[in-house]
């Protein structure tokens, strides 16, 4: 049965806003008058079918955010664990959503299952909401009837990601205020301090340094050229976006990320610590590894590294280990953590293969908070050191001409 969404009012004037479930649009009007509401538009709910969504479905403004995706992930588990059926579950959910689009999301959810699909089946209408990964893995718990303990780990998994990303923002964040603050400190001093205070030197007819008239230069080209600096920065933004839709361009600038010093190491680490948190829910769910490799996939957005992850998935379907097929990936520059492949020959050799992989992940997240941690206290002070010194030359070029005049008043 199809879910509606609806704009309707009460007898008082009150506007009120849902979903109802019903054969048809005529149905669903009769059904709100039935409740005493005077419906004035009911549109059929639309399942979401863009294919470039992200992994948990964070990419699109109309999607549910991670934040959203786990907390309706651990109720679920919990009404199901409770031993409420998937529908009386998912109708609890719909009382409960705080947002329009939970609450549609959910409605058409229990209207498939009510039509006979299972709960991974109804998600597939859902891609921006629910990936691939997430329904792999709700398939193999319904398979498995280990349902709510798959949730549970689904829900620690999307919080464990997020907790991540607001790490790293959190540490990002202070250093981008100091810099933009500076930026537009120098920028003021350059456009409206240093002309108005050097022009009353000029006014003496006195031979202003070098450094003060090339500054008062550089003032100047920027007053009158100030919008080509803005049409060149979204020029470059727009044709940098154009470039990333081309899948060469995306490779190699990808594979120029991986190389460099500091962040090439950041990136590998975090693309790492992704994968082994996938593979340790996947395959401790029942997941066959080469199912979980290629569900994995999808959660690698480095593309050199998500190559080598389908190359090494080749590889274990013609019976090689997981832990070797990664290592024949390792290139230069290593793609995959050392430390990380170790823990998964062990797993391979004693049986407990989830367990290495959460101890991987575990591994690789601590790593990449030390060394996001550390990145930002380095960049902090070598912001505040060369905005310094660009504001220590601006204030020795507008001295100097005082310095001069001392000298020349003296004798």
């Amino acid at each position: 049965m199809p879910g509606f969404k609806y704009l309707a009012y009460d007898i008082d004037g009150r506007e009120q806003r849902g979903v109802i479930e019903s054969d048809s649009p005529r149905l669903a009007r009769a059904s709100l008058r039935e409740q005493g509401l005077f419906p004035m538009d009911v549109s059929l709910i639309e399942a979401a079918n863009d294919a470039s969504a992200g992994i948990f479905g964070t990419r699109q403004a109309d999607s549910l955010s991670m934040e959203q995706l786990a907390g309706i992930t651990r109720q679920l588990a919990t009404l199901i664990g409770a031993g409420l059926t998937i529908e009386g579950a998912l109708s609890a959910l719909v009382e409960q959503a705080e947002t329009e689009r939970e609450r549609q999301v959910i409605a058409q959810l229990r209207a498939s299952i009510r039509e006979g699909q299972s709960l991974a089946q109804a998600m597939v209408a859902f891609p921006k909401s629910f990936s691939e990964l997430y329904r792999t893995l709700v398939n193999a718990g319904e398979a498995s009837g280990k349902l709510p303990d798959v949730l549970i780990k689904l829900a620690d998994y999307v919080e464990e990601q997020q907790a991540i990303k607001q790490k790293i923002i959190t540490a990002m964040v202070y250093p981008i205020i100091v810099t933009v603050i500076c930026l537009l400190v120098v920028v003021g001093l350059m456009l409206y301090v240093v002309p108005q205070v050097v022009g009353v030197f000029e006014s003496t007819k006195q031979t202003l340094p070098f450094m003060t008239r090339a500054l008062l230069a550089l003032s100047a080209m920027l007053k009158w050229t100030w919008w080509l600096w803005i049409v060149a920065a979204v020029g470059a933004v727009a044709g940098f976006r154009v470039a990333m839709k081309r899948p060469t361009q995306r490779h190699r600038f990808h594979a120029l990320l991986l190389r460099l010093p500091i962040f090439g190491r950041l990136i590998r680490v975090r693309e790492s610590s992704q994968l082994a948190a996938t593979l340790s829910i996947l395959v401790g769910s029942g997941v066959p590894v080469l199912t979980a490799m290629n569900a994995g996939v999808g959660v690698v957005n480095n593309i050199p590294m998500r190559l080598a992850l389908e190359r090494a998935a080749n590889q274990v379907r013609e019976g090689v280990s997981l832990s070797r097929a990664l290592q024949a990936q390792n290139t230069k520059p290593a793609l995959f953590p050392p430390v990380m492949l170790h823990l998964v020959a062990s797993g391979e050799a004693s049986g407990r293969l989830p367990e290495t992989l959460a101890s991987a992940a575990r591994q690789q997240q601590r790593e990449l908070e030390t060394r996001t941690a550390r990145l930002a206290a380095l960049i902090e002070p070598v912001m505040i050191v060369v905005m310094g010194g660009i504001v220590l030359a601006i204030v020795l070029a507008v001295l100097l001409p005082i310095f001069e005049l001392n000298q020349l008043v003296a004798r």
